[in-house]
């Protein structure tokens, strides 16, 4: 089982919710990571995503790839989200896809460096949520991380 499907079950075992929401891990290249949700399991009144499906795919796109991040540096530790802010720019028609980055390897290794010497850290992630190429919800969030 290679990284993404560990951490696809990871999430299915451990957040109910991405079971039915129907999320899938679709890409991940150490700084990024898209997740993806049909569009028939998130869908509202309106034949649109429903606005808490798109935020909860782009919180666990940063979840998760903080997850695999410390993953492959060895480190263990319980993630959370802290803060978040997210802009809802078009409506959603087609399965969710959010691809969260880590915007700088210097911020990384500066939050890794934290959290080895203090079992704390804190990081921004970015999260997009993309639909015919235009950006559909940006969302920022904090995320904490503590042994």
């Amino acid at each position: 089982m290679n990284r993404e499907q560990q951490l696809e079950k990871l999430l299915h075992e451990e957040i109910p919710l991405t079971n039915a929401i129907g999320v899938r891990v679709i890409n991940y290249d150490h700084t990024s990571l898209t997740l993806i949700a049909p569009l028939a399991n998130n869908i509202n009144h309106k034949c649109t995503a429903f606005g808490g499906s798109l935020y909860a795919v782009a919180v666990l796109s940063g979840w998760g790839l903080l997850h695999l991040r410390l993953a492959e540096l060895g480190l263990r530790g319980h993630i959370v989200i802290q803060q978040s802010s997210v802009k809802y720019l078009k409506p959603v028609t087609t399965d969710i896809e959010a691809t969260a980055t880590i915007a700088t390897t210097q911020n990384f290794e500066r939050f890794v460096k934290l959290f080895q010497r203090k079992g704390m850290a804190r990081i921004d992630l970015e999260s997009r949520v993309m639909q015919h190429g235009q950006v559909a919800l940006e969302f920022v969030g904090n995320y904490v991380v503590h042994t």
